[in-house]
């Protein structure tokens, strides 16, 4: 990957843009299209959003103003070729949007995870957005921002993590509302410890429902542990 890296160095002006970083590491992908492969996640910093089942509370707070040369860099230094910008909520920064741009202008093959509650207009169409659509049992769900969903393509994916047969029925009415699955692929995932994954995939498939059920590849193998 690293002779395919373009631009390390970057311009005298990208060098003095920052971000803050909670963590950068290499893992193996575990949600959405790219499950199982091995990935490089880089952590933003700061989430305005307090999804009652969040599993990355320790990335609201702290970081490390990096570079975005310097994120560049280690990133590179891994060797794969997968990416996944994620949070906290990285579009919280602004200058998010310039770290998708030369993670895609380096070659990489770039993902990010966003809560849905910031305007995704301005990310670099090479990137697959994996938005996730807050359900009521996230007690964030006036955070959604619908006019996010016109600007998804088949290039992108919209999660709905589930923690009552409550929202289940009520992501079935979204579904059917904004016509999603006939936008882009759709995936249901159970709420560790709220709706057991066996529960869930039996109501998708009672429905024929046209989604995908996936599960945290990353809580099977490591539990809840850090940088893994």
């Amino acid at each position: 990957m690293n002779a395919a890296f373009k631009g390390i160095s970057g311009e005298a002006a990208a060098s003095a843009e920052r971000l803050k970083i909670t963590e950068i590491f290499l893992s193996l992908q575990g949600e959405a299209r790219q499950a199982g492969w091995p990935t490089v996640f880089v952590r933003l910093t700061g989430c305005p959003l307090r999804c009652q089942y969040c599993d990355t509370a320790y990335a609201f707070h702290g970081g490390e103003w990096r570079t975005i040369d310097e994120v560049m860099v280690e990133v590179a230094s891994h060797g794969v070729r997968h990416v996944c910008v994620t949070g906290g909520e990285p579009l919280s920064q602004k200058r998010c949007i310039l770290l998708l741009q030369r993670l895609c202008d380096a070659g990489f093959e770039v993902s990010l995870e966003t809560s849905g509650a910031i305007d995704i207009a301005e990310v670099d169409p090479r990137v697959s957005r994996v938005l996730d659509i807050k359900t009521p049992g996230s007690l964030e769900v006036h955070r959604n921002l619908w006019s996010n969903l016109p600007l998804l393509s088949t290039h992108d994916q919209v999660k709905f993590v589930i923690c009552s047969r409550a929202d289940y029925d009520w992501a079935k009415g979204i579904l059917a509302e904004h016509g999603l699955t006939d936008i882009c692929e759709v995936l249901f995932s159970p709420s560790y410890a709220e709706v057991s994954p066996r529960e869930l995939a039996d109501w998708i498939v009672a429905d024929r429902l046209p989604v995908r059920f996936q599960m945290q590849l990353h809580k099977i193998l490591w539990n809840d542990e850090r940088g893994r």
